[in-house]
């Protein structure tokens, strides 16, 4: 399994935590809008115990407006706003389409006319794309995917079991 964090990935905590939660998601699917809000909760519990990774993985067949939103949440991160931008996505999730994508990149201070523009570069398509390719290296299947020090977390993320796994490992 290739799991190793790299400049490109967006990271919330030290390096030096002494766990690493990397997930792979869609900024349309409704499971990982539940994910977001454990996530949220697992960080503020575990604080600067946890290094957090999140990696694009568009399910665009089952959610159309997928790929356009990682692209936007990538030309965010651009601007200094990935996790601004992730945060918007996951909150709003019922109106991804390309007009909200625009209105929450100018709520975020950046221009409607760049963030247009940047719509086009293939390097944010690429983002996304290699963030997929990795995630289909490392034998994910669905949203979200959730991997604790390199290996795949098993186990049910829905519920308490997942923060008391995340701090045995503390």
């Amino acid at each position: 399994m290739k799991m190793e964090v790299n400049k490109n990935d967006h990271v919330q905590g030290s390096a030096n935590a002494p766990i690493e939660l990397i997930e792979y998601a869609d900024y349309q699917c409704p499971y990982c809008k539940t994910a977001y809000h454990i996530v949220k909760d697992i960080q503020k519990n575990l604080g600067h115990n946890i290094r957090f990774v999140f990696r694009n993985f568009p399910l665009t067949e089952l959610h159309p407006q997928a790929l356009h939103a990682a692209i936007g949440a990538e030309i965010a991160g651009a601007y200094g706003k990935f996790w601004e931008m992730h945060d918007l996505l996951f909150e709003n999730q019922n109106a991804l389409d390309d007009y909200y994508l625009l209105e929450y990149a100018k709520n975020l201070g950046i221009k409607g006319t760049e963030f247009e523009a940047d719509f086009g570069q293939e390097r944010f398509y690429q983002k996304v794309k290699d963030d997929y390719d990795s995630g289909i290296e490392n034998d994910v299947e669905g949203t979200p995917t959730f991997f604790v020090n390199g290996k795949p977390f098993e186990g049910n993320w829905t519920n308490s079991e997942f923060l008391e796994y995340l701090e045995s490992l503390i």
